[in-house]
């Protein structure tokens, strides 16, 4: 149904364009800090995100189109708590030019290896609004290379951690933080690269906000933002408005925290009620040992980030959460406090997250909601000494998953993770940047959950250690438990984890999640991640669309009869006698 609202702003076209217009402006600097960075994980991943913060109380403007998803909400909370503690006086007030620094997980943040900056935007000495952009830095210091800490049990053991603090003053980077930075992570010399396209992102952010005001003026640009926001809310609850009144119960599962063998619940109970969403966790599991605690930031942005999904075409902005109300799940691995570790929290228990709200949600959006994707980012990380460069290394690679099937159509293959548009880097850029090679990049056939429309395929890939020593970590899930199917659909497969040292299988206790494993040339680490959990009857499945996947090698014939119900006759040659004859099989025409 369309969304109705009493308008303020009586002029549609100059409202719409100023809408594209702030997307633009949030847009470039993306792709700015994507061109100029120095780490692959931000130059060719694309983990990073850039937006416009209100003044008053940091509330979302608008985000890059090219962000990640799980920062609408983290950037949002990171940049009012900033506002917040620069009224209290616990931080130095802003002038133009500054550049924040911050990456503390409890000040509105997810783990410490997103490292955001915040700037203000003036208008007559006045702040107009902030911008601000998050960047995943491949190493912040802590027990292991990349910051993954598959056991820490302290968020000290995962790196170094920034309040709020100006790295650049009055335009010009203060070098008494940059030493200090630099004194506590690894790769040091390298980080100077993505630090200027960071703070290059928001220069640019500027001039492209400025040229936007200085052509429609200060107040229209103003009053577009205030219709923009009201509208936004009014059409998320045109969305959710055929979901019934009452309770709607969904769960999900970690494998475990990297400490204690044992599953994490994520039990949640949506309700609907005057209109509104209220998200419940409050029955989830307690505070857990290891690293895969959710600050409170990104439980709240892993629920909006979820309803993106279900509801892509809300426009980006705080309005579209004003209907959706999250239960402060206090007492739960959910709401983590210091010291708890959460390095885990915005790649893994963030997907997780919205799997539980897919899985409530299924039932009475059946047309809309999917099946599981893979629900992980795949984190694995190598740090160690290449003696033909003479000069240490960190590479942190993500990974991509099969996607759930719908009811329109199968599930995407190799898609990227649930919280964001990240992809792995090229593996050409990997192997010219780090010694490495891989030996294997290709489709997990047979990973994806059978259904009506089945899901999409994970990935199956091999990396060798080419020389030198190095140690390997890594934070993955999904390795107990496959990513759910749907109205009758099966799990995805589950992800996998071997390293092959001297000829030799190793396989993590905690199946996805490990740490500082000693690798030497020659070892490999392979890695197959999960596929998409399937949508509906397997036994529903169209006969020619399982035929096809067999042709593909998607599925053997022994794996088609046993997942979807058809047998295949050996004698006959013809695909249409083949389809005819399944049919038969099954009963059909």
């Amino acid at each position: 149904m369309p969304a109705v609202v009493n308008s303020t702003f009586d002029d549609p076209v100059t409202l719409a364009v100023i809408q594209s217009g702030l997307q633009q402006v949030c847009d470039e600097m993306d792709l700015t800090f994507s061109r100029a960075a120095f780490s692959p994980v931000i130059a060719e991943a694309d983990d990073r995100s850039d937006g416009i913060y209100a003044a008053d109380d940091g509330s979302l403007i608008a985000q890059g189109q090219l962000g990640l998803p799980v920062f609408v909400g983290t950037m949002q909370f990171s940049t009012r708590t900033l506002i917040e503690m620069i009224r209290d006086g616990r931080c130095q007030p802003p002038e133009d030019g500054d550049i924040y620094i911050v990456n503390d997980p409890y000040l509105g943040g997810t783990h410490l290896m997103d490292v955001r900056f915040a700037t203000p935007f003036y208008v007559d000495d006045d702040i107009f609004c902030w911008l601000s952009n998050t960047g995943h830095w491949p190493d912040i210091g802590g027990a292991v290379p990349g910051g993954f800490s598959a056991n820490a049990t302290a968020v000290e053991q995962e790196g170094l951690r920034l309040p709020p603090v100006k790295l650049f003053k009055r335009g010009v980077m203060d070098p008494e933080i940059f030493s200090i930075i630099c004194a506590n992570i690894r790769v040091a010399d390298q980080r100077i690269g993505d630090i200027k396209a960071q703070a290059a992102a928001l220069s640019v952010g500027r001039e492209r906000l400025q040229a936007l005001l200085d052509r429609y003026g200060v107040e229209t640009v103003r009053a577009a933002i205030r219709e923009l926001r009201t509208r936004a809310a009014a059409q998320m609850r045109a969305k959710i408005a055929p979901i019934p009144d009452g309770r709607h119960h969904g769960q999900a599962f970690v494998d475990s925290d990297g400490v204690v063998d044992e599953p994490l619940i994520i039990d949640l109970v949506i309700e609907k009620r005057d209109g509104d969403l209220w998200f419940d966790f409050s029955k989830s599991s307690p505070p857990c040992q290891g690293p895969m605690n959710s600050v409170l930031a990104t439980t709240q942005s892993s629920v909006y980030l979820a309803m993106r999904h279900i509801f892509p075409d809300v426009p980006i902005s705080a309005g579209a959460f004003e209907p959706l109300h999250v239960v402060d799940p206090d007492g739960t691995f959910l709401h983590a406090k210091y010291p708890r570790p959460v390095s885990g929290c915005a790649a893994e228990v963030s997907q997780r997250i919205a799997e539980a709200v897919f899985s409530a949600l299924a039932a009475v959006l059946p047309d809309v909601v999917t099946a599981a994707p893979a629900g992980t980012s795949g984190n694995f990380a190598l740090g160690g000494h290449d003696p033909e460069k003479n000069r240490a290394f960190v590479m942190y690679q993500l990974t991509g998953g099969g996607y759930g099937g719908n009811g329109k159509h199968d599930g995407l293959t190799n898609g990227c993770s649930t919280i964001g548009i990240s992809k792995t880097p090229p593996i050409e850029v990997m192997e010219q940047v780090f010694p490495v090679l891989y030996r294997r990049y290709a489709l997990r056939e047979g990973s994806g959950g059978a259904g009506a429309q089945r899901g999409g395929f994970g990935v199956d890939y091999s990396i060798e250690l080419r020389r030198g020593e190095a140690r390997a970590s890594f934070v993955m899930d999904h390795g107990r438990f496959g990513p759910q199917g749907i109205l009758g659909g099966a799990d995805g497969a589950v992800n996998s984890v071997t390293v092959w040292r001297r000829g030799e299988a190793y396989t993590p206790p905690h199946l996805s999640k490990d740490q500082d494993i000693q690798i030497e040339a020659g070892d490999h680490v392979d890695v197959g991640t999960p596929g998409g959990g399937g949508y509906g009857d397997p036994f529903q499945r169209e006969i020619d669309a399982v035929l096809n996947d067999i042709r593909l090698g998607y599925y053997t014939s022994g794996e088609a009869e046993r997942l979807f119900g058809v047998v295949l006759d050996a004698s006959l040659s013809s695909v249409d006698e083949e389809a005819t004859a399944a049919r038969r099989r099954r009963g059909g025409k």
